[in-house]
């Protein structure tokens, strides 16, 4: 970035180089295209466990790890499941709404714990340019409130029924501080969230989440990106969840 009251006159692109970019730009959205058309062709669409809702069982806790992870799960859990997810990542949508339920049930039997790593890399791509960040924030100060069932019913709701499109209407922090409300939390909740409290310690949490996230795959990662320890998991598998928590 220049200095202030630099000036920069950048040189005029020429013909070959336009026709050049135009080029990329057309090979760059077939492959968007292909990887949309490959995702919508494998991603499952029947719903698991349809009807059971979000985690219920009081002895299900919620706690905010050092480096900003969400663990929801029984403290004795045999079996933690990383997953990493941005708020408005449309993929991670379909898993939570395909899954989420699943997963409920087998964290309030006791037999899987989930460490949620929430990133934040497509905040430009929503209307408010910061969502992702500030849907991270709220997370924080719902699980600060310590309920699993609270939290569980908050996170199902940000990737599900209020999950805002790419470049369409997003919640507002009131909003989002309303939605807290009614999944459980304590009015305390409310101005942790209007009031932006955590969003220092989202974007702090959203970065290393990222970073760990790159590290795994070695390169810029996509979401959901679900881990039992070092191994990928592939989410389209109808059979995930019971694979790992039979």
């Amino acid at each position: 970035m220049s200095s202030a009251g630099s000036q920069h006159n950048p040189r005029p692109v020429s013909s070959n180089t336009t026709y050049a970019l135009a080029a990329v730009a057309l090979v760059v959205i077939g492959l968007f295209v292909f990887a949309a058309f490959k995702w919508n062709k494998t991603a499952p669409t029947e719903v698991r466990n349809d009807g059971y809702g979000a985690v219920r069982e009081s002895a299900v806790q919620v706690a905010i790890q050092p480096e900003g992870v969400i663990r929801l799960g029984r403290p004795d859990a045999p079996k933690t499941v990383d997953i990493f997810e941005d708020p408005i990542c449309p993929a991670c949508g379909v898993m939570e709404t395909t899954f989420g339920q699943e997963l409920a049930q087998k964290i309030d039997e006791g037999k899987l714990a989930v460490n949620y790593h929430l990133v934040a890399f497509l905040d430009p791509q929503s209307k408010s340019k910061d969502y992702s960040t500030r849907a991270i924030a709220a997370n924080l100060c719902v699980a600060q409130a310590g309920s699993g069932p609270t939290y569980s019913k908050f996170h199902e709701a940000l990737f599900t029924a209020k999950q805002p499109e790419e470049g369409g209407a997003d919640l507002s922090n009131p909003a989002l501080a309303t939605l807290a409300i009614e999944s459980g939390a304590p009015e305390s909740v409310g101005p942790c969230i209007t009031n932006g409290t955590q969003l220092d310690a989202a974007r702090a949490a959203a970065k290393q989440n990222l970073d760990d996230l790159d590290a795994r795959t070695g390169n810029k990662a996509a979401t959901p990106a679900i881990y039992d320890g070092t191994t990928k998991i592939d989410w389209t598998d109808e059979n995930w969840v019971l694979n790992l928590a039979p």
